[in-house]
This record gives structure tokens, sequence and C-alpha cells, in this order.
């Protein structure tokens, strides 16, 4: 049975409920009563602060993490402006604020524009590399919600944007980017695609009716093997990362708990049950604090 508690994608509970309707529908619009993405979007650059060597650099933690979840916004807001006609055909989606016709498209690019102005203040707070390369992923960004209609991977793409934080932390650390932080990268591509895939089998039906292409879609019957391949080829991808800056196999003995982890995820997702596949997906914000500190032993050592 599908748990009220944790799937409906427009709640209305606790705090939220008791927002002004305007206010309630600009949190929901940005997502910011939900904030396992803005999670997702921040470990990847966590992940390269620390294993950089930088891991007790708090100030540039809390900075990464509010541009994570002022950026995530961001891209919530111009997902849902681009979509809002499929939104409406998809169950799980059809409630979003412009989805519904609860909020207007000016009062929408508003909110981007002020959002956007916000995570360019962030922005100027890091080195010139740093900055310039937070700044191309707005290519990647603007290209996303179209992704699903042309590639059956859209997820791809999103693994490509939800990981370019491991960029920026590298080069706002060192200046620069090295094949360490490449890999790192890589790997987190690899994460994305494989967790996204879990969060896309909720929609499977729905987007087959509107014409919407996923991974999940793309993967069928064969889902749980393609989310192991992807899980394996990031595990693979960061190892490689590891060993970059410290060549040594216990480093490598870091990732038990995260590969741990992705495993147990995979071999106990229940594909056709909603619910538990947004409880799979939802718990990587362990799994990314699982890696955070692996890069932190590493980094540090």
């Amino acid at each position: 049975m599908t748990d009220p508690a944790i799937v409906p994608d427009s709640e209305q509970r606790a705090i939220v409920a008791a927002l002004p309707s305007r206010l309630r529908d600009l949190v929901q619009l940005g997502r910011f009563d939900r904030p396992i993405g803005a999670w997702l979007l921040f470990w990847p650059g966590a992940w390269a602060i620390a294993l950089a060597g930088a891991p007790w650099r708090w100030q540039l933690l809390l900075l990464f993490a509010a541009g994570a979840l002022v950026m995530r916004a961001a891209g919530c807001v111009f997902n849902d402006i681009v979509d809002r006609d499929l939104d409406r055909q998809v169950e799980r989606t059809r409630s979003r604020p412009l989805a519904s016709g609860r909020l207007s498209l000016k009062v929408a690019w508003a909110f981007l524009v002020a959002l956007c102005l916000v995570g360019l203040g962030v922005n100027l707070q890091l080195n010139l590399v740093a900055q310039a390369i937070a700044l191309a992923s707005l290519v990647l960004v603007s290209a996303y919600p179209f992704m699903k209609r042309i590639t059956w991977w859209p997820q791809a793409w999103l693994g490509l944007v939800f990981s370019w934080a491991a960029l920026v932390g590298w080069a706002a650390v060192t200046g620069g980017i090295d094949p360490a932080g490449l890999l790192l990268y890589a790997g987190g591509i690899f994460w994305v695609i494989g967790y996204d895939t879990i969060y896309a089998l909720q929609d499977i039906e729905d987007d087959a009716l509107a014409g919407v292409k996923s991974s999940a879609r793309a993967m069928g019957r064969h889902a749980r093997a393609g989310i192991a391949i992807c899980y394996g080829i990031a595990l693979l991808c960061w190892a490689a990362a590891i060993w970059a800056v410290r060549p040594q196999a216990l480093a490598l003995t870091t990732l038990l708990p995260i590969a741990l982890h992705l495993g147990w995820q995979v071999t106990t997702l229940r594909l056709a049950d909603a619910a538990d596949g947004l409880a799979k997906f939802r718990s990587n914000r362990f799994a990314g604090l699982l890696m955070f500190i692996a890069c932190g032993i590493v980094g540090i050592a």
C-alpha cells in the first residue's frame, strides 16, 4: 500500500500547511518543503572539498549548502515552468503550483530571478576558477527539462547537473581541476543515474501515457540490474579518485560503508512499490554522508 505520509508530491502538512497560501505555493514551487534534492546537490561538492584536503573548512561547506539550497530551488522552478503541461498529465505532479494554476507564470519567473540573484551572491564568494565552473553549469541546467522529450536517458543529463558541484568544490579548494576531481565527478554522475532511476520508477505508467522518456522506462524489467551497474561504476570511479589522492589499499576500505548501503538499496528495492522506491531514493542523503566521511578520512590522512 502507498504510504500517504511520503508519496504525494505537493504535501501541505505541519509548518507548510500553516503558511499563507501564496507563500506556501512558493515554498512548494522551490521544493523547500522537500530538502532531499538540496542534499543530493550539496553532497558532491562536499565530497570534493573533503577529498581535496579541506574537510574542516566549515565556512566553505556552509557556502555550498546555501548554494545547493537556492540553486536546487531555482532549478525546480525552471523545470516546473517548462514542464507545467506535462505535469498536469502525471498523478504525482498535477497538484504542483504551476500545473494546478495556483501560481501564474509571471510570479514563477520573478521568483526564479530572485533565486538566481541569491545564487550569484553565493557564487561570488568563491575563487575565480570555481566561479567560472559554477556559471558553466547553467548551460546544463537550462537544457535538462527538455531532455525527457528527446532522450531515453534524461537521468544521465541530471547526473551531469547534480554532480557538477564536485568540480566546483575541487576548484574552490585547489584552484583548478585534476584527475581525482574528474573521477569524483564521474562517479557522481553514475550515482545520480542510479538513484534517479529508482525515483522514476514511481512515474513509469504515467510517463508512458504522457510520452515522457526515462531510464526507468528504458531499463524496464532490467531496472534492478541497471541500477546495480550504475552504482558499481560509481564506486569504481570513486575508488580511482581516492587512489589518485592516496594510492593505498587501506584508503579504499573507506568506501565499504557506502558500497554496503548502495547494495542494500538494490537488493531490497521493490520495483512495483512506489513508496519503497521513494524511501530508497531518499536514503541517498545518508549515502552522501557516508561518502563524505570516506573522503574526509582520506583527505586528512
